[in-house]
């Protein structure tokens, strides 16, 4: 079992930065794969980037577009904490934002993910 909690969220103007943390824990491995999601009210959850617990393979959604270069993923394997650096905010990054947790390689899927953290809501005012 993983255990995953976000936090880090909260109401911000446009072009303000947040950086939403993921605490891991129970039986993560370096083969690992940790994502973020989101999902605004209304539209289905979409993939942002993703990372393997032992580095490497970073990537992000081929069709992101809209938060390439303004999202970073990022960790920290001594506190087992995921980080997703949020720079340059819009009103349509306004959505709930999940972390989780895949044995797969190369999850990009939601189905691909086998456990999810509560969420945290990000609210991005104009």
């Amino acid at each position: 079992q993983v255990q995953l909690v976000e936090s880090g969220g909260g109401l911000v103007q446009a072009g303000d930065s947040l950086r939403l943390s993921c605490a891991a824990s129970g039986r993560t491995f370096s083969r690992t794969t940790m994502g973020w999601f989101r999902q605004a009210p209304g539209k289905e959850r979409e993939f942002i980037s993703a990372t393997r617990w032992s580095g490497g393979n970073t990537y992000y959604a081929d069709s992101a577009d809209s938060v390439k270069g303004r999202f970073t993923i990022s960790r920290d394997n001594a506190k087992n904490t995921l980080y997703l650096q949020m720079n340059s905010l819009k009103p349509e990054d306004t959505a709930v934002y999940y972390c989780a947790a895949s044995n797969l390689r190369a999850a990009r899927l939601y189905v691909e993910y086998d456990y999810w953290g509560q969420g945290t809501q990000v609210t991005v005012s104009s």
